[in-house]
């Protein structure tokens, strides 16, 4: 092995350690995770949650906001199905987090659909989240603070390699960790970029999949919030290698979903040592 081979083989082997590491502190600690996200992930995610180890609490009340959110351990804001009556909720819970010093995440699915939906989530930027996880589309607009039109809903137009520039400029500006989620999943602090390889194209085949991972980005991030871009590379790639361990048993997507969760809560060390790409790209 020449000496680059043999230093990238280094720098994979101490990222597979890391991933580790990280899943057995979410297994250890059991960090309790608000979810502010879409009626229509909530299931996945909070599923997705348990079968790390964490504790999920799908608590959206602008009435417990203040009494609950300050004693999470990190929060997830997900826009997805998003309703007048719950931008108080994500707002305010994003400030309590805040004030708590507890990291969290915000997942601005569709921001291109509507004026009032980029607003919304541009707004929610300004409220610092630790972490900023969208599709190629999605993180192209909210970059450019400007819609585009061809995008596909919460679906992507565009490869996560294009967005890459548009997420360390985003990461520039927010102050925020940026992952951009697709075959090859980009997460940047806006100077150095780094790629997780794992998954299998059927999981976009499930709905929720996306928004599922946020909430496990924010539990990652719950356990060593001084390490976000660590954090959500490792919890990204391990989602990833949880649907490839799926789909080895799995026959379309609705079997992959029960079979990619039963992964991920099975996930051991040698496992994760042994499959998880991750490696940094600049």
């Amino acid at each position: 092995m020449d000496e680059e081979s043999e230093t990238t083989a280094t720098a994979a082997a101490s990222w597979a350690k890391r991933a580790w590491e990280l899943l057995s502190m979410v297994r250890r600690r059991a960090p309790l995770v608000q979810c502010i996200t879409n009626l229509v992930s909530m299931d996945l995610a909070a599923n997705v949650l348990l079968a790390a180890g964490a504790s999920p609490a799908m608590v959206h009340a602008i009435q417990e906001i203040d009494d609950f959110t300050p004693n999470v351990d990190s929060l997830c804001v997900n826009v997805g199905t998003l309703a007048e009556s719950w931008i108080p909720s994500m707002r305010a819970a994003a400030a309590a987090a805040e004030r708590a010093r507890r990291p969290w995440v915000l997942d601005p699915v569709a921001v291109s659909a509507s004026e009032w939906r980029m607003g919304t989530c541009l707004g929610l930027v300004e409220l610092r989240p630790t972490v900023i996880r969208g599709n190629a589309s999605e993180i192209l607009a909210l970059s450019s603070a400007c819609r585009i039109r061809d995008a596909k809903g919460a679906d992507s137009a565009h490869e996560s390699t294009d967005a890459v520039e548009a997420a360390k400029s985003l990461a520039q500006s927010s102050g925020a960790i940026v992952a951009v989620s697709g075959a090859v999943d980009f997460v940047t602090d806006g100077q150095k970029v780094v790629g997780a390889s794992n998954g299998v194209p059927m999981m976009q085949r499930i709905t929720a999949t996306g928004c599922a991972v946020t909430a496990l980005i924010a539990a990652f991030v719950a356990v060593d919030p001084s390490n976000a871009l660590e954090a959500t590379s490792c919890a990204l790639s391990i989602f990833g290698l949880a649907g490839e361990l799926g789909m080895e048993t799995a026959k379309g997507p609705a079997s992959l979903r029960m079979h990619m969760i039963d992964a991920l809560h099975c996930l051991d060390e040698n496992t994760i040592l042994s499959r998880i790409r991750i490696s940094q790209r600049s």
